[in-house]
């Protein structure tokens, strides 16, 4: 019984599906060339297909223009000093800022390729019961997991590559030549926000939106039935 629910479970992370489909598929999952899946191998799929959707992630953001050419995540000026930016352009300093905004996703790019092995250990330590909390929860469940159990190492790993990133690109350089001239101004707040570690926040923040869109079509899309263990169980 215990095998019979669990490889029923397999069949949901896959694709949503009418409970005609659902019941067919399932009758599949278990007389798949005569023999039934057991617990391992259900599992070993579900790894299968996260560890290509964060992998398909890693190599969407890490390549040129994987952040500044994408809306969606670009790094935007900080916050903290949108006035300063405001302040800035007003003096006819746009090309500058344009220039900054651009060696910070430049820097995110080359970083990004450092997350690749720290989400394959992740998803291989991940448990049975890991696995079916992901299937019964929420659409983006497993980059919710992900997003727990890697942002540590993720910073570990990023900051010090965005810091050396920042650098080679001249963001660093810019930043600190922008700082100095805003904070020459008469009467403004003096800033200076840490870049790194904005940069680095930022930058993990971008990669997990596109691991939830990737995991939105692996549960979605038969087609991203990137498994090879889950095309033989679905014949596909």
């Amino acid at each position: 019984m215990k095998k019979i629910c669990f490889l029923l479970f397999v069949a949901i992370i896959c694709v949503q599906q009418t409970d005609a489909q659902f019941l067919k598929d399932s009758k599949k999952l278990l007389n798949t060339k005569g023999k039934g899946l057991t617990e391992k191998d259900a599992a070993d799929g579900i790894r299968e297909a996260l560890v290509n959707g964060t992998g398909e992630s890693v190599k969407v953001v890490s390549v040129l223009n994987g952040y500044w050419g994408n809306a969606e995540i670009r790094i935007p000026f900080p916050p903290d000093a949108q006035e300063m930016e405001s302040k800035l352009r007003t003096m006819g300093m746009g090309g500058k800022i344009d220039e900054f905004n651009e060696s910070m996703n430049r820097a995110a790019e080359k970083a990004a390729t450092e997350a690749k092995p720290i989400f394959v250990t992740a998803i291989k330590e991940m448990t049975v019961r890991d696995a079916i909390n992901i299937v019964k929860g929420e659409s983006n469940a497993a980059t919710v997991y992900l997003k727990n159990t890697t942002s540590p190492q993720l910073i570990g790993k990023f900051q010090p590559v965005i810091k050396t990133s920042l650098d080679n690109v001249n963001a660093t350089k810019y930043w600190n030549d922008l700082i100095t001239i805003y904070n020459k101004i008469p009467l403004v707040k003096k800033m200076n926000p840490n870049l790194s570690e904005y940069v680095t926040q930022k930058a993990i923040n971008g990669l997990f939106i596109m691991i939830a869109k990737e995991e939105l079509k692996i549960r979605k899309d038969p087609m991203a039935r990137t498994s090879d263990l889950l095309k033989r169980v679905f014949g596909s």
